[in-house]
């Protein structure tokens, strides 16, 4: 049966760097020593005035063309996770279709948060089994959030960071490569937990400039912090009894790069040695929708990814969403 393969890949962050100590100076308190010793954040990177969401997809996009020795004109498809667009409307995906030149594609975007690039990519798959239209699909996962963030909230600005991360997807009919399974679940009662309330239909931007900074994003409520690795482990299981593989083959998961300990707990759940996580955490900072195909990128290039290899992309964000897919290298 006709399904998607993941042939190529591209990331890019901006060059501004900012370093923990940076906030120590912001906030007039020691918070480097806290990002360091609980969540390995070390520096993270963010856009410079004149940046945009676009502008970090076409970095990244351009990469994975290259990677994949293919021209814009190629790509048939774009598709783009985000939840810091560069507009309500219209969509990031036209911008970037029309920046970097993909002449014969169409384009959309998706958002659920945090858990954007798996979601993506099972939508990808989909379109490209029903569709032979689609032979070259391009899947993005991007972040703006320095765009979003309050100066003096101390819970958000030291967290989030920007960045942008690509993959490109081609037909297959081999049984045991590419696309194996995806599982998508939302939690809707945690949608006011955190978030940008500020800016759409229930908060227009002219009324809500004023109202204590709701166009940034707001942590309100405090997630359970056992829900991540629960859910997590629990979608990687069903993944693979859907797909009928054993956990144990797993080479590489690539989560959301949120909570290094949420990361290792999932791993420990399934008995996995704990660098089959790897996190990038530490030199990008949190980089939302964009930080599974960023550490992706960078396995692949660093030669961590083999052939035949079991790939796991696992990802949960606001709303609350999680998302996940299995693929075969």
């Amino acid at each position: 049966m006709r399904h998607s393969k993941i042939i190529a890949s591209g990331s890019y962050a901006p060059d501004r760097v900012i370093k923990n100590e940076w906030f120590n100076k912001l906030l007039g308190e020691d918070v480097d020593t806290w990002l360091r010793e609980n969540l390995t954040i070390r520096e993270r990177r963010w856009m410079e005035e004149g940046q945009s969401t676009s502008d970090l997809c076409v970095q990244a996009g351009q990469e994975a063309l290259e990677m994949a020795e293919l021209e814009p004109e190629d790509i048939d498809l774009l598709i783009i996770a985000t939840d810091t667009p560069d507009f309500i409307s219209p969509s990031t995906a036209s911008v970037v279709q029309h920046k970097m030149g993909l002449a014969n594609a169409t384009s959309l975007d998706t958002n659920t948060a945090c858990a954007g690039f798996p979601t993506a990519l099972s939508l990808a798959n989909s379109m490209m089994v029903t569709d032979a239209t689609y032979q070259k699909v391009m899947v993005m996962g991007a972040y703006g959030m320095s765009r979003f963030l309050n100066m003096d909230d101390k819970k958000t600005v030291t967290l989030f960071a920007d960045g942008a991360g690509a993959v490109i997807l081609e037909p297959t009919d081999e049984k045991r490569v590419g696309f194996l399974a995806s599982d998508l679940r939302t939690k809707p009662e945690y949608y006011k937990h955190m978030g940008i309330y500020g800016g759409g239909a229930a908060a227009p931007a002219a009324r809500s400039e004023t109202k204590g900074g709701s166009q940034c994003l707001q942590f309100v409520e405090k997630f359970p912090k056992e829900i991540n690795p629960r859910i997590w482990t629990d979608m990687i299981r069903k993944m693979a009894e859907k797909a009928k593989f054993n956990t144990d083959d797993i080479a590489g998961a690539y989560m959301t790069q949120i909570n290094i300990n949420q990361i290792w707990e999932t791993m420990d759940n399934l008995s996995l040695e704990r660098d089959t996580a790897p996190t990038i955490m530490d030199r990008f900072g949190y980089t939302g929708s964009a930080a599974i195909p960023m550490v992706f990128d960078k396995a692949l290039r660093d030669g961590a990814v083999k052939d035949g290899d079991l790939l796991v992309f696992v990802g949960s964000g606001g709303g609350l969403h999680f998302g996940a897919c299995a693929y075969r290298w």
